[in-house]
């Protein structure tokens, strides 16, 4: 995942209003259709649009965006919705994207959140959020709102796994064979010096090399307790994290995660209740953002943490 670190504060919107209002980038809102075309070419060449990421995304001015897709094709409403959460899911699913994904019908909206920020997207576009998590969905947003994109069916079981889930450790069959190789190579140094000591061998190469076997072989040893300690850490890391984006074991009660909080929050200004003050060890930002819209989208606070 990204680092919400790398996110310039107060980033611009990605995709607000027609090229008539780009005409600070460039003064291309005069533009004939022939440099349109010219524009739109250019795009295509500048961009992968296969794998179209948060970088580019950051990289693209509004009248780059505008050339490059049409706003009468893109695609708004339950639908955009529907697309936005199939797409997360399978990132979800294959690991590229770390956060919990709810599906909400007031407003109508698809939220995720983590231990590391959060995003809600609605129906027109629109997307609010902060941290790593917003900066993953935006990308899902504006790609799941062209026509041409091809969102894959997700799997069923999509959902980051419980704390208990989670392995303490990889790849123990090559472990197992460090070890043998180590075995032999200490074997192999104490039959050295048993040779020099009480069978007669009076070069001095037996002895010297039997030692070195037998650093080898220590050294096999520690190389394979290291990897084994650090596969129990990164795990107990894993779990961590997970318990706090608020994944828990069967029987356990989820512990307070603050982004889901402030989520929850945005969602009751989206419905114009008054929020309930939350009492919270993660604060926002202290400057919010310019609008960040997808296609078609009108405009939403966004803080970047």
């Amino acid at each position: 995942m990204t680092d919400a670190s790398d996110e310039p504060e107060g980033s611009r919107a990605v995709a607000t209003g027609s090229v008539d209002d780009a005409s600070g980038d460039g003064g291309f809102g005069d533009a004939s259709d022939d440099s349109i075309e010219a524009l739109r070419a250019e795009v295509e060449e500048k961009y992968d649009f296969e794998n179209f990421g948060p970088a580019d995304m950051a990289e693209m001015t509004a009248a780059e965006w505008d050339a490059a897709f049409d706003p009468d094709s893109w695609i708004t409403g339950r639908d955009l919705l529907d697309r936005v959460e199939r797409d997360l899911r399978n990132q979800i699913a294959s690991r590229e994207v770390f956060a919990v994904l709810d599906r909400r019908n007031d407003p109508p909206s698809v939220v995720a959140y983590s231990d590391e920020g959060w995003a809600i997207v609605y129906e027109d576009g629109s997307v609010e959020g902060e941290g790593t998590v917003l900066r993953d969905v935006k990308p899902t947003v504006a790609l799941c709102s062209m026509d041409s994109y091809e969102v894959r069916d997700p799997p069923e079981e999509y959902e980051l796994p419980t704390p208990e889930e989670v392995e303490g450790g990889t790849g123990e069959f090559g472990n197992l064979m460090i070890q043998a190789v180590a075995t032999m190579q200490i074997l192999g140094g104490m039959g050295l010096f048993v040779a020099w000591l009480f069978l007669g061998v009076e070069t001095i190469v037996a002895p010297v090399m039997g030692g070195f076997f037998v650093l080898v072989g220590v050294l096999l040893f520690g190389l394979v307790a290291n990897a084994r300690l650090s596969d129990r850490f990164r795990a107990e890391e894993y779990r961590d994290r997970l318990r706090a984006a608020g994944i828990t074991d069967s029987g356990e009660q989820a512990e307070f995660v603050p982004f889901e909080e402030v989520a929850e929050e945005a969602l009751a200004t989206a419905r114009g209740e008054e929020p309930e003050s939350l009492d919270t060890s993660v604060s926002s930002a202290d400057g919010a953002g310019s609008s960040v819209d997808a296609p078609g989208g009108t405009t939403g606070d966004e803080t970047d943490g």
